[in-house]
């Protein structure tokens, strides 16, 4: 069944869809189907979640589309680079030689090339990314995952948003809950590369119950002060915590899900040996016990100089951790229930530079999406000879946010109430990339 969503955009016509609903609707006539067939479906879907869960792996600095899945090989050489491209196992795409895994899995995950905004300022650009939402660079709203863990709570003993090794940072910690505040910011997990991992708060080597019933008459004491200051969010929120982290604590479910030397050695080798690999081994197990939203942080594509020496490190790595990776969801059935999406927070420029890097590019990039219905081996989107401007379906922040939300069967147009009282919609704009299902 086909599903289409139109964009709750303020500027209406008199029956409700925008403008651009209608040019959609046009590109859409082709395939037989009707306005009054478009909308049936459309309520029809409303509502229903393709995904239990996402794992959102973010590529911190803005990896170079143009060195990885957007190869111009006929550009000239100082736009070109000096990666050949290669084919992969869908027939015409083409993605640059430093990917030879990921070209045996293309056929299992959606590439769009057209991710595109304005701003090539890491911090206004990640927070804008990672939120759907345009603001400061101070993040003024809420991180998707945040919203999703607002939306869901905990459910049972592990928490609903978790980030690996913790959230996205330049000068200082992007992506967070703002104004929803500390119920939904993200539980760090930590390096779980490091020897001897073990998630801080998850071991304590000598606790037992009756420490923890100690502890919880400690907090006890405090109810009477607590209920004077009711409103402060971050009282509240260390006394939600503290239980939960309790629970955690004791929870079989919660240690196991955790343990990574579950994981065979051999498997362990095929994701790598790296903070990378074990990160999207780590999210993987997470999403398996039920957490609801995960974020990879992979940072360091800020490449200004010296791209190519950078690349050649950073882009096999890379490939080895993410093909296996989208490889093992496969296998054990975890990627049908699980939508995953790769992106950084802008592209890089067309043009090398005089120091042999590229440098912020916003105008264009491309972006990996997969699992829960997303049609494997399709290509959404271009950017012209150069790789510098999007010539083909757009894809914005919002409509990121937007996809991410409705895989989750969540309302991206309802509105949540800020600690002034002041309604916010999750969404104020964009729709659903409906491409990736068809």
């Amino acid at each position: 069944m086909l599903d289409f969503s139109f964009s709750p955009t303020r500027h209406r016509l008199g029956s409700g869809l925008s403008r651009r609903d209608f040019l959609r609707i046009g590109a859409l006539a082709p395939l037989g189907l009707s306005l009054p067939q478009l909308l049936a479906s459309e309520k029809a879907a409303a509502g229903k979640a393709r995904a239990k869960s996402v794992i959102l792996v973010f590529l911190g600095g803005g990896i170079s589309h143009h060195d990885s899945f957007d190869p111009k090989p006929d550009a000239v050489e100082e736009i070109r680079g000096k990666y050949k491209s290669i084919t992969t196992n869908v027939p015409g795409l083409h993605v640059t030689e430093l990917l030879p895994n990921m070209a045996k899995v293309m056929d299992k995950v959606a590439l769009v090339r057209s991710g595109s905004h304005e701003n090539d300022h890491h911090e206004t650009a990640t927070n804008w990314v990672l939120s759907g939402r345009f603001g400061s660079l101070f993040g003024d709203h809420p991180a998707i995952g945040a919203v999703v863990a607002h939306e869901t709570g905990f459910s049972g003993a592990v928490p609903p948003y978790v980030a690996i090794p913790k959230n996205p940072s330049f000068t200082w910690e992007l992506g967070r809950s703002a104004w929803l505040g500390g119920r939904s910011e993200s539980f760090k997990c930590g390096n779980p590369n490091e020897k001897d991992f073990r998630v801080r708060d998850l071991s304590q080597p000598n606790i037992t119950p009756q420490t923890l019933d100690r502890r919880r008459t400690l907090l006890q004491a405090f109810d009477t002060l607590q209920s004077q200051i009711h409103a402060n969010d971050q009282i509240a929120t260390y006394d939600e915590f503290s239980q939960k982290a309790a629970q955690m604590i004791l929870a079989p479910e919660a240690q196991a899900a955790f343990d990574i030397d579950q994981e065979s050695g051999k498997l362990r080798d095929e994701y790598g040996r790296s903070e990378f690999g074990q990160s999207l081994l780590m999210a993987r197990r997470l999403v398996e016990s039920g957490v609801r939203f995960v974020t990879v942080n992979y940072g360091g594509w800020d490449m200004h100089g010296k791209i190519f020496e950078g690349l050649d490190k950073k882009l096999p790595e890379f490939d080895q951790s993410f093909a296996r990776f989208i490889r093992d969801m496969d296998e054990r059935g975890t990627l049908k229930d699980t939508l995953v999406v790769c992106l950084g927070e802008f592209g890089r420029t067309p043009k090398i530079n005089d120091k042999a890097g590229r440098d912020h590019w916003g105008r264009a990039g491309s972006m990996i999406f997969a699992g829960a219905g997303v049609r494997g081996g399709n290509v959404i989107g271009a950017t012209d000879k150069n790789g510098a401007y999007v010539t083909d379906r757009p894809v914005r922040p919002a409509d990121v946010a937007w996809t991410i939300y409705d895989a989750l069967g969540m309302d991206a147009n309802r509105e949540l109430m800020t600690p002034e009282g002041r309604p916010s919609f999750i969404l104020t704009e964009g729709a659903p990339i409906r491409e990736l299902y068809a």
